[in-house]
Formats: structure tokens, C-alpha cells, sequence
């Protein structure tokens, strides 16, 4: 019935060979003369945007979408998520049923065995503290992730001159916490939207994970975890050195947003999740 229209049927283009990902706010996306266009209440000027080379496509606050931008996006394999401001939530993703699922079987039979879930795990432990521990119990090393954490906490905390007595929080009452741990609660929050973007644009199992394992969201969390020192303490260490006029979790959530931005964090989960399954 609809043969040829908008051209659906033409090829598509491998995942493997897009540019990633796009990230647009406050816009119209539409469909126009069989492409996909970008029209700004702002600006008289209308985009068009080369989603047929994209893995996915961000839609931050203030965008709207027609019904045939999302047909022709599905069509041609581009995934459409939307997101908070540079990608510090992920209220909704879509999955792309057509996606290539060569790293989600890779995920699962390394899930499968606890040998081969250990070494994930000693992947992630070496990405983060630049060794290999020896064990092969997941167990013990959990409890050396937990001890070179507590040490990293204390060591982030006296070089940005942040009085920190240990990570406390009451999820009963979240607002009785210090500001050093609420700042962090606020980070980690935008970097768990920001790193299931990336599990969500490379179509692998957010349950699957090789550290945590009962949340439905284990893969996401363990990815988390790679930038909990890089990114989510440093970040919120700045915003309590440096606390402006307004709410913590607002300014955490805008500090957050410049460096998933600036750094091209989503693109360097996704490089990350690669090396992992590889």
C-alpha cells in the first residue's frame, strides 16, 4: 500500500557506519519533500537533518515530533530517544526491533558464565583503577571496588576542600543528607540518563550486569560506575566548592549537562561499552 512512499524501502545504512548520535531542543521535527527537517520557532530557517547516518536521535526540552518523522525514523533504523537538557534524563527510548544485536548476544553469554561475567567485571575494575586484580570471586572483588572508593572519595574531597565524613544517604529522607553526598545523588542521577542513551543506542540489556545484579537497570548502573570518579564526585565536589544562587540539584543537573556536552560523554560510554563486549 505505501510502496516507494518517502522512500522507506531504500537501503539502510549499517550502524557500524553512522556518525552517532544528535542532539536538538526546542524544535519541530518533521517530514518534508521525503527527509527529515528541523524547524525552530526562532529562526525562519528549516534543517535538514541527515538521519539516515545516525545511530540516534536526542529530543531535549521543547520538542515536538510528527507521526510520520517517527515512522520514517523507525524505518530507516534511526532510534529516537528524549531526553533532559544534554541528555541528563532518559524519559523514553523506543527499542529498534531491526537493530543489529550483535553486542546484546556478546553481553549475554559473557553474562551467562560466572567465569566469563568475572572477567567483564575485571575489565571494568581495570578501567577504573588501571590494574587487574587477581581474584575471581565476585564477592571479593566488590569489596575491593567498595575499599578503592572510599579512599577515592577522601582524596576528590581534600583536593577540591569539600568537608567530607562518608557517603551517607536515607532514601526515606534524601533532603536530611549533607551537601556533598546530595551533590552526588544529583550526578548520579543526570549520569545514569546519560549512560543508558548509550545502552539504549548500541540495543544492549540494561539488566545484564556483570557488577549489579538485581536492578533491572544492573547494565546501566555498572557503566556508572566506570565515571564515578572522573565524573559524577568531581562535578559534584565543584558545584558544593562553588554553590551559586541557586538549588543544588540545579546546579549539579547544569554542570552535568556542560560535561556530558563538552566531552562527548554519551559517545565515550558507547566506545566503552564496545571495549567491554569485545
Amino acid at each position: 500500500m505505501l510502496k516507494g512512499r518517502l522512500g522507506i524501502e531504500d537501503p539502510r545504512i549499517p550502524q557500524k557506519s553512522r556518525n552517532g548520535l544528535a542532539y536538538v531542543e526546542r524544535a519541530r521535527v518533521a517530514v518534508d519533500n521525503g527527509g527529515l527537517v528541523l524547524a525552530f520557532d526562532d529562526r525562519e530557517e528549516v534543517l535538514e537533518l541527515p538521519y539516515q547516518r545516525l545511530n540516534a536521535l536526542l529530543l531535549g526540552p521543547g520538542c515536538t515530533v510528527t507521526h510520520d518523522a517517527v515512522r520514517h525514523c523507525s524505518a530507516h533504523g534511526t532510534c529516537l530517544a528524549f531526553v533532559g537538557v544534554e541528555g541528563t534524563r532518559l524519559y523514553t527510548a523506543p527499542p529498534l526491533f531491526e537493530r543489529d544485536s550483535g553486542l546484546a548476544r556478546q553481553q549475554a553469554r559473557y553474562w551467562a558464565s560466572e567465569r566469563t561475567r568475572v572477567m567483564v567485571a575485571k575489565r571494568m575494575y581495570a578501567k577504573r583503577f588501571g590494574e587487574t586484580p587477581r581474584t575471581n570471586d565476585p564477592d571479593a572483588l566488590r569489596g575491593m571496588e567498595a575499599a578503592r572508593i572510599k579512599e577515592s572519595y577522601r582524596l576528590l574531597a581534600d583536593r577540591a576542600g569539600v568537608a567530607w565524613e562518608g557517603r551517607r544517604y536515607d532514601r526515606a529522607r534524601p533532603e536530611a543528607t549533607d551537601d556533598a553526598n546530595a551533590a552526588i545523588n544529583h550526578a548520579v542521577t543526570a549520569l545514569e540518563a546519560c549512560a543508558a542513551i548509550a545502552v539504549q543506542a548500541t540495543a544492549t540489556l540494561p539488566p545484564l550486569g556483570f557488577l549489579h545484579e538485581d536492578s533491572a537497570k544492573s547494565w546501566v548502573l555498572d557503566l556508572c560506575d566506570l565515571y564515578r570518579t572522573t565524573v559524577t564526585v568531581p562535578v559534584a565536589f565543584a558545584c558544593v566548592r562553588g554553590r551559586k544562587p541557586m538549588s543544588l540539584e540545579r546546579q549539579v543537573r547544569r554542570a552535568m549537562s556542560d560535561h556530558i556536552r563538552d566531552n562527548r560523554l554519551v559517545d565515550t560510554v558507547i566506545d566503552d561499552i564496545k571495549e567491554l563486549l569485545a
